[in-house]
């Protein structure tokens, strides 16, 4: 118990006073402690914060660690105090085995700033272990006959300590006949020598029992005992003597067990058993013990186990040569262990990142890694690599440590994941190399906007859907990963005739889908265009956008709207549509013209192509109609027995599916006179009970009303020239207003046309009886053929004076079309009876032209039975005079079948042709008045 307690007394004084070795070396970054072996489980050892300068809370965010070359962690580092403490008991004898230092080394990685810092501890010895003899009996035979002074080597003994803590010195106890010497040999160790003193005589004592005592410097001593049995034997004259004092061998580390490594030979001049000679090991240590085997009969030394050079280079053991009578000779082996290449370099990951951002900047360390080759020259110098064409290289540092850092900016969307592998080769031959996966994974940054999938969409939308109908849906992908890749899809701010954009479509924010928020008109909307906005969910976010254009499709959901003859305003209409008078002369020519209907679709494209057909007629053989053209003609002659108050009901279809109508009444009276034509008039104006009144009666009448309605006329024009200044006024400020200011070259200037104008001008209109039935005269009642046009200095023949106009119902002056509309034609000049659509730039444009007359005298809501002095109401329609300014342009809607183009006005290509009175087509003309 005293001497425990005074072993650990000495421990505690070591701890107190051990150095602690923190002075920091700047060119190596090193921290140096020492401490004595033998300490418990968690001892301290150093204040590896204090000294590193670091502070607890640091210590632990940067992620401060400790780590071992080897299996065995010898040391820990303590979280909360920052503290270098023993992680296993340190016993020097075990770790430094016949090193003179003991250092343990270690390093401080600092995972938030891949730092390292080497820690070096040296053990120092303790007086821990007693010397000791790996015989504790010890049998030596001596001849009577020896000499006094004679030596014998004895046993060493062996103490793992070092220092002072190790052996000292010997002492021998027991007999008078002996005593002790010690020589000091190679490398300072103690041999004890047994010095014969006196004379043996065996008949005295055959036998002689000694003590050897060894005795370290420790405090306290420590001692290891041997006892010695010396036998007295009868004489040995000569004692056995090696070839050589001493053997030195040199191996390689790999050579195989069992392999003979040298052989040692002794001789004795003695014969019998005096001169046969054993070999044993005097001393050796416990590892040589284990590695080598003597052969005590041929003094072979062979291999029993394999060598490691890395673990003991050098191995010395003394050998002794022993006769029959216990005579020896010691000799020394020195076994060298040469390296071979035989351990491949190791690759320890001290520190490694698991993720990276790719914005990272280059020159980032990644992974601290420490490389090491047991072997020794060069098969344990190393070289090592990283896998090539990535973003990464190796950066030496001190010792043995290399930092993997970033060479060049990184791109997740390129490479998400880096399998990096280290090669380390050291220079033996054959070279050994190992290897060593990084697994590093790239985090994302926003650095991709969403991109569209096409660079602009495109939808066709059929008209009056329903509210909510799917558009298209737009898609855009985001390169980037996660709530970076998260896209969200918004529309702008943006009008549409006026209201809010987002009061018509609206986008689903998580797919992408648009849908229509109200029913569509085509006549009010014929395309949308707007962006969409996609965007990323990254902070902060990326957006990208595209143009989609939503075209409205027309469906046929507008009927023809019939603009001549104008719709009757007299109650007692008993038809539904329109009605009108028109007049024609019993002498009419089959196909004179007669009357026209005008009618337009609102609709366009197929569903806005007309054709015109004869429903009903009072005689069912003397009028027709035309298909496209609308033209009432003469199909026969007139006869007498043909009534002469004739109703034709006209039925307007286009071409849509299902196909819309609408119907046009006329009235036709066959006469000849204006007095026929007045005596028609009366006698259906008056009742069935008056008697007939005469002609000059009916003619008084109508005189005067004519003029009372010229007058009424006259203050009409007035009003509604007013109504059309104002109308121009708001349409400019509005920015909508129709075509104006069409000159009449636009539509006049072909000889056709204007001959057609001139022969179906009427210079007589009439209001017979209260339903205002409309009377008209042509300018030569027994004129069948189309006049030519009088020449340009001669004015028109007047007949008479014109005859107010009656009131008529305004049209619809909602009517707005664009450039893309076509209703369908209002007839040209030749009719089409045959069906066939116009197919010629002559007939289209004549065609054209009347159309928009028609269309004009409508609009203008004056087309009464007198147009103007000298034009009898129908000039005013298709008259040079005819101009777009009151009415919507209705030339877009013409389509031609069999042609890719619609009716446009073509004025502008032949101004300079028809600019003049006598531009039109003469030919033409001719062939009409021929006729």
């Amino acid at each position: 118990m005293g001497a425990a307690g005074r072993r650990w007394g000495r421990r505690e004084r070591a701890l107190l006073w051990t150095v602690l070795v923190s002075a920091w070396d700047a060119a190596w970054g090193q921290l140096r402690y020492t401490v004595p072996e033998e300490l418990p489980k968690g001892s301290f050892v150093s204040d590896v914060a204090k000294d590193l300068g670091m502070d607890l809370t640091a210590l632990r965010d940067l992620g401060v660690r400790i780590a071992s070359e080897g299996r065995t962690q010898y040391f820990a580092l303590q979280g909360k105090t920052g503290h270098l403490v023993t992680a296993e008991r340190l016993d020097r004898e075990q770790l430094c085995e016949s090193v003179q230092q003991c250092l343990l080394r270690c390093e401080v990685i600092v995972e938030g700033e891949m730092k390292f810092y080497e820690i070096e501890v040296e053990i120092t010895d303790i007086n821990d272990n007693a010397p000791s003899f790996r015989q504790a009996e010890k049998d030596l035979r001596m001849s009577e006959t020896t000499a006094p002074g004679s030596r014998f080597l004895l046993a060493e003994a062996y103490d793992p300590d070092s220092g002072t803590n190790s052996l000292q010195h010997y002492e021998l106890s027991g007999d008078e006949h002996f005593s002790l010497t010690v020589q000091e040999g190679p490398g300072g160790s103690q041999r004890p020598e047994l010095v014969l003193t006196k004379a043996l005589d065996r008949e005295e004592a055959a036998f002689h029992e000694l003590v050897l005592k060894a005795i370290d410097g420790g405090e306290p001593e420590r001692t290891g005992t041997a006892r010695i049995r010396v036998a007295v034997l009868d004489a040995n004259d000569n004692a056995p003597v090696f070839s050589q004092e001493e053997y030195t061998v040199r191996v390689a580390e790999d050579v195989p067990v069992g392999s003979v490594l040298v052989t040692l030979t002794a001789s004795d001049a003695d014969e019998g058993l005096n001169g046969h000679v054993k070999y044993i090991f005097h001393k050796i240590s416990d590892r040589a013990s284990e590695l080598f085997h003597l052969d005590s009969e041929t003094g072979e030394i062979s291999l029993k186990d394999s060598l490691d050079f890395e673990k003991l280079s050098i191995h010395e053991l003394q050998v002794q040569a022993l006769d029959g009578g216990e005579l020896f000779d010691t000799a020394k082996v020195v076994i060298t262990v040469t390296d071979v290449n035989d351990n491949a370099p190791e690759i320890s990951v001290r520190s490694a990142l698991r993720e990276i951002s790719e914005d990272t900047p280059p020159g980032t360390v990644v992974a601290l890694l420490h490389v090491q080759d047991r072997d020794s020259g060069q098969n344990g110098q190393v070289r090592c690599s990283l896998d090539e064409g990535v973003p990464f290289r190796l950066q030496s540092s001190q010792g043995s440590y290399y930092r993997v850092v970033t060479s060049w900016e990184l791109d997740r969307e390129k490479v998400s994941e880096y399998n990096l592998t280290v090669q380390a080769v050291d220079g033996g031959s054959p070279a050994l190399q190992s290897s060593a996966v990084l697994a590093l994974g790239v985090l994302d940054v926003n650095d991709n906007a969403p991109v569209f999938a096409e660079p602009r969409y495109r939808a066709r939308l059929a008209e009056n859907n329903a509210a909510g109908a799917l558009l298209l849906t737009v898609r855009a992908s985001d390169a980037d990963w996660g709530q970076n890749a998260r896209v969200r899809y918004r529309l702008p701010e943006g009008r549409v005739r006026g209201s809010p954009l987002s009061s018509y479509v609206s986008v689903q924010a998580e797919t992408g889908a648009l849908y229509a928020l109200r029913s569509f008109d085509y006549e009010e909307v014929r395309e949308v265009r707007l962006w969409v906005w996609a965007e990323d969910g990254g902070a902060p976010a990326l957006s990208s956008n595209v143009s989609v254009l939503l075209e409205i499709v027309d469906e046929n959901d507008n009927a023809p709207q019939v603009l001549y003859p104008p719709q009757a305003a007299a109650p007692s209409a008993a038809v539904s549509g329109w009605s009108g008078v028109e007049l024609a002369p019993r002498s009419a020519e089959p196909g004179a013209l007669v009357a026209k209907v005008v009618a337009v679709d609102a609709d366009a494209g197929q569903n806005a192509w007309l054709s015109y057909e004869l429903a009903k007629a009072t005689e069912p053989g003397l009028f027709r109609v035309g298909l496209h053209s609308g033209e009432v003609r003469t199909a026969r002659f007139p006869l007498a027995r043909d009534a002469a108050r004739q109703s034709l009901v006209v039925v307007v279809k286009d071409h849509g599916r299902p196909a819309l109508s609408a119907t046009a009444t006329l009235t036709v009276v066959l006469a000849e006179s204006v007095a026929e034509l007045l005596s028609e008039l009366g006698s259906a104006a008056a009742a069935p009970a008056e008697p007939a009144a005469s002609l000059t009666r009916w003619l008084v009448l109508a005189v005067a009303a004519v003029s009372c309605l010229f007058f009424a006329f006259l203050l009409l024009l007035l009003a509604l020239r007013l109504r059309h200044w104002r109308r121009s006024q708001l349409q400019a400020a509005s920015g909508s207003a129709a075509l104006r200011g069409v000159p009449a070259s636009h539509f006049v200037g072909i000889d056709g046309v204007r001959a057609f104008l001139q022969s179906y001008s009427h210079e007589v209109s009439l209001t017979a009886d209260s339903r205002k039935s409309q009377l008209r005269l042509s300018a030569g009642s027994c004129c069948d053929t189309l006049p030519a046009r009088p020449p340009p200095d001669e004015p028109a023949p007047l007949l008479g004076e014109d005859l107010a106009s009656l009131s008529q119902a305004q049209p619809n002056t909602d009517w707005r079309f664009s450039q893309t509309q076509r209703p369908g034609t209002s007839g040209s000049q030749n009719g089409e009876e045959g069906g066939a659509w116009p197919n010629n730039q002559f007939d289209t444009e004549m065609l054209q032209a009347m159309i928009l007359a028609s269309a004009n005298e409508a609009a203008d809501g004056n087309s009464t039975l007198g147009g103007g002095t000298g034009t009898m109401g129908l000039s005013a329609r298709y008259g040079p005079q005819f101009t777009l300014q009151h009415v919507p342009d209705y030339r877009q809607n013409v389509y031609i079948p069999g042609s890719t183009a619609t009716l446009t006005n073509a004025a502008g290509k032949r101004d300079g042709k028809n600019a003049g009175a006598s531009g039109g087509n003469k030919k033409k003309s001719g062939k009409k008045e021929k006729k």
